[in-house]
């Protein structure tokens, strides 16, 4: 099973079946939080759901050629968010990556951690030349992690997002692999 140790506390980890309980807990215990800026909550109502989903990530490893596309963010043993690219373009080499994080989770500093080595899986070992970020224009937090990480501002898509009531801008963040490599 893929396991990716960051430090003591840290580690990335490939979801399996037996996650279905303790992730949708988080998930529900966290989703009026996350309903701000993650639009998928409201399908999400039981552990079945969950479990769905964890199905859906182990396929993705199929497409990768054996590497996880999701991850679990493991924090002291216990499941506190989750990373991934939400699309990889083999072609193109281009990941498009996505993460959230629990709220008893938030201001340790866990999310960027996570990022950092799931950026360097990326490039290193999916050989990606390409990561993306989007993330909703209000969402000061997140796109917090892709400015501190060197990261470029590209662009706007204009109500990318359908937020339950109303849409959401996209900022779109780029980083290349040269400039990865340049600065780690």
């Amino acid at each position: 099973m893929f396991v990716y140790k960051i430090d003591e506390e840290l580690s990335l980890r490939m979801f399996n079946e037996k996650d279905a309980t303790e992730f949708f807990q988080l998930t529900i215990q966290s989703k009026e939080y996350l309903k701000e800026w993650l639009g998928w909550l409201d399908y999400t109502n039981e552990e079945e759901d969950s479990l769905a989903f964890i199905k859906a990530t182990l396929k993705g490893v199929i497409e990768t050629g054996g590497y996880p596309k999701t991850t679990a963010i493991i924090y002291k043993g216990n499941i506190a968010g989750i990373i991934g690219f939400n699309e990889i373009n083999r072609l193109h080499k281009i990941g498009v990556m996505g993460y959230w994080l629990g709220q008893q989770f938030q201001g340790k500093g866990i999310m960027m951690r996570a990022c950092k080595a799931y950026i360097a899986y990326g490039f290193n070992e999916l050989d990606l030349n390409r990561i993306e970020i989007r993330v909703a224009e209000e969402n000061k937090k997140s796109r917090a992690i892709p400015e501190k990480l060197g990261f470029q501002e590209e662009g706007k898509i204009r109500q990318a997002e359908w937020l339950y009531d109303h849409y959401v801008d996209h900022v779109i963040y780029g980083l290349l692999a040269e400039e990865w490599k340049q600065n780690n």
